[in-house]
């Protein structure tokens, strides 16, 4: 009788058990749905931090360079105005430096500078624009070409430098009037690979 007894509360244990196991499992099933929306909702949640932490460095690298290229603003207007400038002046500019290649050959560095001055108030008269402070040399030579010369030869004083600019420039054959000889050794180091044959 104590046998049926006990196996009567073992059968009735046994249901609570399954009962409550059945119990446990929807709970572990309503915790993992739970669990996977937590982990879904912190995965957007560390998506949206990095889109904002990479949209923060966006903002701090354009107003970096906004401000750097605030103080641009200034160069380049100064830069627009000048070219804007030069425009303007280029016809003046350009009769100025075909002026100095046609007629300024055979003349010392003074009367070069003269026939420069009287050109430039002829062309005030006529309200021609140029450059007030045109320097012809820059203008048709480059440093690098200049350094260059310098190297093959030729003197480094303007007068020089000047007439390089009309031997290489000029449409003309230039005729050199070179007692020391300075034309001479620049002309021939300048053409040394050109094939130039020399006429003593």
């Amino acid at each position: 009788a104590n046998l049926a007894l006990q196996e009567g509360r073992l059968a009735a244990a046994q249901m609570e058990l399954n009962s409550a196991q059945n119990q446990l499992d929807e709970k572990q099933m309503e915790l993992d749905e739970v669990q996977a929306m937590y982990d879904a909702a912190m995965k957007e949640k560390q998506a949206l931090l990095d889109d904002a932490e990479t949209c923060r460095r966006k903002m701090n690298n354009a107003t970096a360079l906004i401000e750097g290229l605030g103080g641009e603003k200034l160069r380049w207007t100064a830069s627009s105005k000048n070219f804007q400038n030069q425009i303007i002046n280029l016809v003046g500019n350009v009769l100025l430096a075909a002026g100095f290649l046609s007629y300024s050959g055979p003349f010392n560095q003074e009367y070069r500078n003269l026939l420069l001055q009287l050109w430039k108030n002829e062309m005030d008269n006529s309200k021609i624009p140029y450059s007030k402070n045109l320097n012809l040399t820059d203008m048709l030579v480059d440093n690098a070409t200049v350094g260059e010369w310098n190297l093959q030869g030729l003197p480094i004083d303007d007068l020089s430098i000047q007439n390089g600019i009309i031997v290489t420039k000029a449409s003309r054959y230039p005729l050199l009037i070179d007692p020391q000889g300075q034309g001479k050794i620049w002309i021939k180091n300048k053409e040394m690979n050109n094939g130039l044959q020399v006429n003593s």
